[in-house]
């Protein structure tokens, strides 16, 4: 039974008791956050200095804080750098585009990693290269895996702390190489599932174009390499094509959204809070909702700038960039935010391991055992950490369960008799009411993901054991109201959304 649309009245009465249970729930985060400024100071420490309207700042965040204070440093500047050569080049030395954005990836890496740093990464390049010429997947596989364990070895993380004088230098290196891991594998098997006439692009000077691509090189997002090759080598080297308004209009977006994270950490102390297990047993309800529905969206508002200003410097080349995150409000479902929040990873992950292990064509056995291995890499890939482990059992439940009731209530006869006991907008209903437990769930697994697994087992508590039944009511009373704005966003008024720039430059996605 296809959805139907809600009527505007309905549609607004839901987006407006949304907007109000986003802003009551945060007002209280905003609250609490001042009534314990004092124990937060003590416990976890404030940043003061250059702050807000007089506002402490909480940098309890380590991902924001150690990316923003490299933008400030040199990485802001190097990627303009880039922006700048790669225009100048298209202008002027057409033939030669590629290979001077290689040569300027690698002086960049030298300059913020140093000689050490450039060398272990085009050690590794070298490595994957000679691993690719074997065209065996499972030779790849074991490199990739031998990278990561090696990433994590407490002798190799000593060696690499004497090559640097603070931690930041080091913990970049870190995330520059697992991010580098993905790029290797990626041009390793498409090398392995080449003819032999189509090897042209898959010279060595290729895969370090590819590995020192500046604008994804630390942090992503990631392009396959057969994407990255076909729109590099095949781009038109011409004078760049792009609208000045729209690229003002980009810069001004993302100037927003960096606005709106520093905002929202200098008002509501979520990650501080986070912290201190004592004072998430002690807030108010509402609080703890805020506080859940603050750190979610924060995560998605820290990548829409982290990837969005890669993205935009990407297509500045002429090249198309992966969309960028979904605004996790209008997410209702597990297979919904892995195909549409880091869509870049979910195309790695689906193109070199779900459909090579079988995916959905192959059976039950099939589906289950590949999104198991997916699962089990991503979480290997972000540092094998125990609540990582925790976290990805409850994606796979979470997709598993998703996929089995979309294939009953697929099944001819259950459709009949769905479509003889429910109207359209009761079975929308129905359909929301579902998706209202699938958004709890995925809440409770991304709170797992960004606090640990402690803070899932107190929300649980507090809300499911405590709070039983008058709390898990309100709750799905308020999540029913998010999900049929994300029905209705998804599937009436923005079905196209892509989360691309819009407006610059004007390039053709290559599918």
């Amino acid at each position: 039974m296809k959805h139907k649309p809600l009527s505007k009245s309905e549609y607004y009465t839901y987006l407006l008791l949304s907007l109000g249970i986003y802003f009551y729930s945060f007002y209280e985060v905003y609250l609490s956050s001042r009534d314990h400024e004092e124990v937060i100071e003590e416990e976890v420490g404030l940043e003061r200095e250059g702050s807000f309207w007089g506002l402490a700042k909480d940098t309890s965040d380590f991902e924001w804080s150690f990316w923003m204070e490299w933008a400030r440093s040199r990485l802001l500047w190097l990627m303009l750098g880039h922006a700048v050569l790669s225009q100048l080049a298209r202008i002027f030395f057409r033939t030669y585009h590629p290979w001077l954005l290689m040569v300027y990836g690698m002086v960049a890496c030298w300059l913020v990693l140093g000689t050490k740093g450039l060398a272990a990464i085009f050690l590794s390049t070298v490595v994957f290269y000679v691993t690719a010429q074997m065209r065996i997947p499972v030779i790849t596989w074991l490199s990739s895996l031998c990278m990561l364990m090696l990433l994590h070895n407490k002798s190799v993380e000593d060696m690499q702390w004497s090559w640097y004088d603070n931690e930041n230098e080091f913990y970049l290196l870190q995330f520059t190489l697992t991010v580098r891991t993905l790029f290797y594998t990626s041009y390793s098997l498409e090398y392995c599932s080449l003819q032999a006439s189509d090897k042209t692009a898959f010279s060595f000077p290729s895969l370090l174009l590819y590995a020192f691509y500046y604008p994804l090189f630390h942090n992503g997002p990631i392009i396959t390499y057969n994407e990255f090759a076909k729109q590099i080598f095949a781009q038109d080297t011409s004078w760049p094509n792009f609208c000045v308004f729209g690229l003002v209009a980009d810069v001004l977006r993302l100037v927003v959204w960096w606005f709106l994270a520093e905002l929202m950490i200098h008002t509501m102390y979520m990650h501080a809070m986070y912290s201190s297990y004592d004072l998430l047993n002690e807030v108010s309800y509402w609080t703890l909702g805020g506080l859940a529905l603050a750190q979610v969206l924060f995560f998605y508002v820290k990548y829409l700038v982290l990837y969005g200003f890669a993205a935009l410097i990407v297509q500045l080349d002429g090249l198309s960039a992966p969309a960028l995150p979904r605004c996790v409000s209008t997410m209702y479902s597990f297979a919904g935010i892995w195909r549409c929040f880091d869509v870049g990873l979910h195309r790695f992950l689906v193109r070199y391991v779900y459909i090579p292990m079988g995916g959905s064509h192959s059976g039950i056995g099939g589906l289950l055992l590949s999104t198991a291995s997916t699962f089990i890499f991503v979480s290997y890939w972000h540092g094998g950490h125990e609540y990582l482990w925790y976290w990805a059992a409850l994606n796979w439940i979470g997709i598993i369960v998703e996929y089995g009731l979309k294939s009953l209530l697929a099944l001819p006869s259950l459709q009949d008799r769905i479509g003889r006991s429910l109207s359209p907008m009761a079975y929308r209903r129905l359909h929301a009411a579902l998706a209202s437990v699938s958004t709890a769930l995925l809440i409770l697994t991304n709170l797992v993901f960004l606090g640990g697994e402690q803070v899932g087992k107190i929300y649980w508590e507090r809300l499911c054991v405590q709070g039983w039944p008058r709390i898990p009511l309100v709750m799905f009373g308020c999540l029913y109201c998010f999900a049929q704005v994300g029905i209705e966003w998804s599937l009436f008024l923005y079905p196209q959304y892509k989360g691309k720039f819009p407006l610059c430059p004007r390039t053709t996605s290559v599918k």
